[in-house]
Parts: C-alpha cells; sequence; structure tokens
C-alpha cells in the first residue's frame, strides 16, 4: 500500500501473497488507515498497520522484497530518491514477476541488467545495481547481485568540472546585480562557501545557528516540502567564515523567529530546488556564458579546491559530511590535484 498525508509519503507491505482473498484483506487495511487519517487517530510509525503474521522471508517474491525495503528506505530518503526507488521496483515486477528470491540466480540478476539496456543508460543502471546491492545486504540474503557485479562492465563517467574561483566570482557578482535574482544571492555565497548539499542550505533555518552566526549545524534536509536527515543520516557542525558570518549576520531579521528558514524566496516561500535550478541558476550562468553545471556542484567546487589547497582530507570530510574514500572517489582530483606526467622532453 502507498499514499500520502500532510506532504508526507508512505508504503507498507501487507505481507501475504497476491490473491483474491489477501487483496480484500490489503483494501480493508487501507481502509482502516483512511478512516485513521481522517479521524486524527494516523499511526505515523505505521506499527499499528503492519501485519502480525509474516510469510517466510524465503518465499517472498523478488520485488516483494524490494518493496519492503522501499518502505524502510523512505524513512530517509528524499522525494526524488524515493521516486528513483518506486523506479525501480516496477522494472522488477515487470521483469521477474512472481520469481521468488530463493530462486534469483546470477544469469537472471545478469539477464535483467541486460534488459534495463531499453530504459536507461549504463551510467544509470549501474546506479540501479547499487541499490539491488543494498536491498538484499539489508536483507541478509545471499547477494547474488554481488556475484554479477563483477560481470557487467559500465563504462567510466567523467567527473563533473569544478567552478574556478574566477567563475564563482563572476556567478555570485552576477546574482547580487540581477534585477530579479538578487535575493538569491546570499543562498548561492552559502552554498558555494560551504559545500552543504543543496537541500540542507535549504533546510537551514535560523536556531540551527549560533548566537554570533559563527556556526551552522547541519542536521536537517528540506527538498520539495519534505523535512528530513541528511543524507547520510548524520549531522555536523561547520564553522563559517567571516564573511559568511557577517553575510548571515546581516540577513538575520531584528526579530527572527527561530524556526524559519535562513534563505527563503522573495516570496517567503521555502526555496524550491528545481524551480531556482531552472529559472534563476540556468538564467545566470547562460548571461555569462559559463558552461551549465548542476547547482549541487557548488559542493564538488568546494572540496576539489580545498583539497587542491592542502587541507586535511579527514578535515574535509567531516566539513562535508562524507567518509574520506568516498570523498577522494567522488570529488577530489579535478583541479590541481591529479597526478601529474614528468615533463621527458623540456623545451
Amino acid at each position: 500500500l502507498r499514499w500520502s498525508t500532510s506532504g508526507d509519503r508512505y508504503c507498507i507491505y501487507i505481507g501475504l501473497p497476491d490473491t483474491k482473498i489477501n487483496r480484500s484483506a490489503a483494501e480493508a487495511k487501507a481502509r482502516q488507515i483512511e478512516l485513521d487519517i481522517v479521524s486524527g487517530n494516523f499511526d505515523r510509525t505505521l506499527k499499528k498497520y503492519k501485519p502480525e503474521v509474516k510469510i517466510p522471508e524465503s518465499r517472498i517474491t523478488v520485488a516483494d522484497l524490494f518493496e519492503k525495503f522501499c518502505e524502510h528506505k523512505a524513512k530517509v530518503n528524499e522525494k526524488p530518491t524515493q521516486v528513483k526507488y518506486l523506479a525501480v521496483l516496477a522494472r522488477l515486477r515487470e521483469f521477474f514477476d512472481k520469481k521468488l528470491v530463493e530462486d534469483l540466480t546470477a544469469h537472471e540478476c545478469e539477464q535483467f541488467l541486460i534488459w534495463l539496456e531499453k530504459y536507461n543508460a549504463k551510467r544509470t543502471i549501474k546506479d540501479r545495481l547499487s541499490i539491488l546491492k543494498a536491498c538484499w545486504q539489508w536483507n541478509n540474503e545471499k547477494n547474488v547481485w554481488e556475484e554479477v557485479a563483477g560481470k557487467v562492465k559500465f563504462p567510466p563517467q567523467q567527473k563533473p568540472k569544478p567552478f574556478t574561483r574566477e567563475e564563482i566570482t563572476m556567478i555570485i557578482t552576477a546574482f547580487r546585480g540581477d534585477r530579479y535574482y538578487k535575493p538569491y544571492a546570499d543562498y548561492v555565497e552559502f552554498l558555494f562557501g560551504t559545500g552543504c548539499r543543496t537541500g540542507e542550505v535549504i533546510g537551514l533555518r535560523w536556531k540551527h545557528l549560533s548566537d554570533d552566526c559563527s556556526t551552522a549545524w547541519i542536521g536537517e534536509s528540506f527538498v520539495r516540502g519534505t523535512r528530513k536527515a541528511t543524507k547520510t543520516n548524520r549531522d555536523r557542525v561547520i564553522t563559517l567564515t567571516p564573511r559568511l558570518q557577517k553575510m548571515i549576520l546581516e540577513r538575520r531579521p531584528e526579530n527572527f523567529v527561530a524556526d524559519d528558514f535562513v534563505f527563503k524566496t522573495p516570496n517567503g516561500k521555502p526555496i524550491d530546488d528545481n524551480n531556482f535550478r531552472n529559472r534563476a541558476w540556468n538564467s545566470i550562468l547562460t548571461k555569462l556564458g559559463i558552461d551549465y553545471r548542476k547547482p549541487y556542484n557548488t559542493r564538488h567546487t568546494l572540496i576539489s579546491h580545498a583539497l587542491d589547497m592542502g587541507m586535511n582530507p579527514v578535515m574535509v570530510a567531516q566539513m562535508t559530511g562524507h567518509d574520506v574514500g568516498t570523498l577522494y572517489d567522488n570529488y577530489a582530483g579535478s583541479v590541481n590535484s591529479r597526478p601529474r606526467l614528468p615533463e621527458l622532453h623540456p623545451v
């Protein structure tokens, strides 16, 4: 069962084979949830609605197991990520139908990934494989997807190019001087200056800042109307530069409300990352003649420059909420930190 209420999405696994009788049981459960929502008795933990008796894990179909995983991840996934998970679920149902987890072979997994090429690019399929491996690991099943990982080859993907210092200055200056998009200038500078994820900056509230605005607690994310924990479900405290501290102090209202967002749209609403990217960000980069990169690239930019300036990778990882291995794999080596070929024939 999947439904939405008060802006939040929910999913629950009934735990019964798909039969006519069990469909009636599922409909009864759906009616119970609807009545609880209307009467104000809805249990957001979903414990009230989960079945007391479950079928043996080994008799679950491939798609049903993944649906349980989607339900589990819905607690921490942002909406765009959860949509991606549900897309994988739809493909699993289409390809495997009633295939049981205990009967799944590595060859069938490999065939599924090959079949996905009709719908997705190989780099996207690689991401789907990571999700499937995580699902089987979460359920402590024999991880047949791990066996496939070494057989299916994925072409390397070029990492995004970070913005140069000159480009950073141009972009921030352009926002500050733009008639329509000036209200977003502080938001853009904070993205470049902290390397935080866009959802983390959008979700920043005045109560998350110290009294003198010298530090910021990063422990929430706000994406398209939904407040959640950070992507890694871990919090951190970052020390702002004097420039960022001064900027935040100057924009803080005299009688601010602690729970209000620090960065908002001109009409006082939370920033929608999709709308900002398509309108303000794209417009400014086009006007400046700068090659388009998503606003999320501001994170990659700060990390790359920090490493190139000689900052300790462990400190950079703590500052941005990464583990060191992930930081090197996904962000480093794009400015000056790459190994350099020796000059064998100097002019």
